[in-house]
């Protein structure tokens, strides 16, 4: 008789730096890396809101993720990043990360715990956490961080 072999579901994420904290998002989601660039301010936009930059003819928002998070404002680097992530509810948005780390593949099965809490609560950036060698990575929930507050 064959063993019967039963696969578990993986998901990967790119894992990125804000401040002494790493967080994974799901690489599902993400379009481009690109450096840091010249951002265009807007107008009466929300702090977190930096501006726009033109990539290859589009117009993208930026956002800080280190000030929607409520952390200290950006720290100017030359390991910064924009990571470009295509949302189905709110379109193309590029994010202000102080570092791309690494690609990761979790085991959904092991390696996640998700975390209960109120769907309500639009400060609750964090889905799961994800166990990666021997550390811990804070799983972001992208729809709650591009909504507005």
């Amino acid at each position: 008789m064959e063993d019967l072999i039963i696969a578990s579901e993986t998901a990967q994420y790119i894992v990125i730096r804000l401040g002494q904290e790493q967080y994974g998002i799901d690489i599902r989601y993400i379009d481009n890396i690109v450096r840091m660039q010249h951002i265009t301010r807007v107008p009466k936009l929300a702090a977190y809101l930096k501006g726009v930059i033109n990539l290859r003819g589009e117009v993208i928002p930026i956002m800080s993720l280190r000030l929607k998070m409520g952390l200290p404002a950006d720290e100017e680097s030359k390991s910064a990043r924009i990571i470009i992530v295509k949302l189905e509810q709110y379109g193309t948005i590029g994010m202000i990360v102080d570092e791309v780390r690494e690609v990761v593949t979790l085991d959904l099965d092991t390696q996640v715990e998700k975390m209960a809490y109120d769907k309500e609560d639009k400060n609750n950036f964090i889905q799961g956490v994800g166990k990666y060698e021997g550390g811990l990575i804070s799983l972001l929930d992208l729809n709650i961080v591009a909504q507005e507050k």
